[in-house]
């Protein structure tokens, strides 16, 4: 399988094998008006398999999404063909307006113009909490 290089864009790395549709729908990639890849699956001698995104604009991209869904990913700024910037990334402490509170009595479900924020609690277990009713939210 052939997927061209990119010359200015982003390319978020070492995603474990699976996780790359999650990280897909979180970043909204589908809105974008560019060329976005998606490659599973594919063998890495580091991960055994691991998935990759390639897109093919600059772009910013949300990094407290990519450390919630696969804090294990890197993130690849290309310039000119070039690779200017490698990120690694980190679970973040705080999650705003990315994932949904899941309690129907979560006072995000009445008061539509609330954040929903979740705080991580545990980090070794990627564990997340809403902030105003300490539900659990799931990966």
């Amino acid at each position: 399988m052939n997927v061209d290089s990119i010359t200015n864009g982003v390319v978020i790395d070492h995603i474990t094998a699976g996780k790359s549709m999650r990280l897909y729908k979180l970043l909204h990639l589908g809105d974008l008006d560019c060329p976005v890849a998606m490659i599973k699956n594919v063998n890495s001698r580091r991960m055994g398999k691991k998935d990759i995104i390639k897109i093919d604009a600059v772009i910013d991209i949300d990094l407290d999404v990519i450390g919630y869904v696969d804090p294990l990913a890197t993130v690849n700024i290309i310039r000119g063909g070039v690779l200017v910037e490698k990120k690694s990334i980190e679970m973040p402490e705080l999650l705003v307006d990315v994932i949904k509170c899941k309690n129907p009595r979560c006072i995000t479900s009445n008061e539509q113009e609330l954040k929903h924020v979740f705080k991580l609690t545990d980090r070794e277990n990627k564990v997340y909490r809403c902030v105003y009713c300490e539900t659990k939210a799931g990966i």
